[in-house]
């Protein structure tokens, strides 16, 4: 059940890290000390909504029926190859994550953008709802569970680390070398969880 857990947090860390605009907004929030806390923990919530959601609705569609649990397991492995090879890549090409200067100019500004940026991101669906939601129909009772919190737990770790931690955070990944660094580190994780798929689907 712990295994569960980790390998939630792993995929759901994998995946949140990359450079995107949901990212680039908490940092220059953090960078600006601007409505650092509401602001992480709305982007957590947020994806922990769809996450749940995900679990809770396709992983219990796809759990009930054991052939299409074996496709879309093979499918999330296959997504986590196809992941992993694109993590190493942009590892061969990276690039440098830059936060602007200015802020939102109200907390209810700097909601909406953020709900801009996480609910108008069709990637969002696509990780969280089909491939974290289809993946924890391949976990029984408890470790599905665990599965289940250690992917939310990746997003507010994730978002609290990047908006407080920002002003140590940029200077690090301004330079292309971490995120090389980074990208090869998430590209070796998303190649393990994928055989680990492959192994579970012919278990």
């Amino acid at each position: 059940m712990a295994w569960a857990g980790l390998e939630g947090f792993a995929l759901g860390g994998g995946l949140i890290i990359a450079i995107g605009a949901q990212n680039a907004f908490i940092l220059r929030q953090g960078l600006l000390k601007q409505y650092v806390f509401p602001l992480c923990l709305a982007a957590a919530l947020a994806d922990a909504l769809l996450i749940v959601a995900g679990v809770a609705g396709l992983g219990t569609i796809v759990k009930s029926n054991e052939n299409l649990l074996f496709y879309v397991t093979l499918g999330g492995a296959a997504f986590l190859a196809a992941y992993a090879l694109f993590a190493f890549a942009r590892a061969l090409r990276p690039q440098a994550l830059e936060a602007a200067t200015s802020g939102a100019k109200s907390l209810k500004a700097a909601l909406a953008a953020l709900a801009g940026f996480t609910f108008l991101n069709p990637h969002v669906y696509l990780d969280t709802v089909v491939l974290v939601g289809g993946i924890s129909g391949s976990y029984d009772g408890a470790a599905r569970f665990y599965f289940t919190i250690g992917a939310c737990l990746a997003s507010f770790v994730w978002f609290f680390s990047l908006g407080y931690g920002a002003r140590l955070l940029q200077p690090l990944f301004a330079k292309s070398s971490a995120w090389r660094v980074l990208d090869f580190i998430i590209g070796a994780i998303m190649a393990l969880l994928s055989w680990s798929l492959i192994s579970r689907a012919f278990a």
